[in-house]
């Protein structure tokens, strides 16, 4: 039964997210977390952060993740053949018969059309993660950090993944300051 949740989850996403692997997270996120409960927001914010990180198709990188850590090894092949199925069907189906009709209106229509709507599904997942970093971070924190993410990612072309190396070896450096009552009862030996 998990297996073939993991074949729905990961084949649903995929099949429906036009436009590549960007697409696609707002609905794994969708199927993992609010669908399915294999994971919290919080935590599969962490697991798109370190899988941007590392080379190739973000969708396939989350679905062998997350296949693996629901399913085992085997969990993790299904996963990564659901993601990859639909694009090989639709690859095969619409480039064979889109191609002859690429002129027409209604083709165009419907390709532009699209695109506003993937906007709108990252918006929201971008809306979800800012309110998970407002749960540890304060929002000026959080406006810098998009302020810099932005200028160094979009002005100055450097590498969205360089960018999130960079504030990861920063938050590890970083001291943290917290001035919870357990620190205080940890700090006069009282816990």
């Amino acid at each position: 039964m998990k297996q073939k949740d993991i074949f729905i989850a990961f084949f649903r996403s995929s099949i429906l997210g036009y436009g590549g692997g960007p697409s696609t997270i707002p609905l794994i996120y969708k199927e993992v977390v609010d669908t399915f409960d294999w994971m919290k927001g919080e935590e599969f914010t962490e697991v798109l952060a370190i899988g941007n990180m590392l080379p190739g198709p973000i969708n396939t990188k989350l679905a062998g993740y997350i296949g693996y850590r629901v399913g085992g090894i085997l969990g993790m092949i299904t996963a990564i053949i659901a993601t990859v199925l639909p694009t090989i069907i639709l690859m095969i189906i619409l480039l064979t018969s889109l191609s002859s009709f690429k002129d027409i209106k209604w083709v165009n229509g419907m390709k532009e059309s699209i695109v506003p709507v993937v906007g709108v599904m990252l918006g929201v997942l971008t809306w979800q993660f800012y309110k998970s970093a407002k749960s540890g971070l304060k929002t000026p924190t959080i406006i810098i950090h998009l302020i810099v993410g932005l200028v160094l990612i979009r002005f100055l072309h450097i590498h969205p993944g360089i960018v999130i190396a960079a504030l990861l070896l920063f938050a590890i450096i970083q001291p943290v300051k917290s001035t919870s009552s357990n620190d205080y009862q940890l700090k006069k030996g009282k816990v």
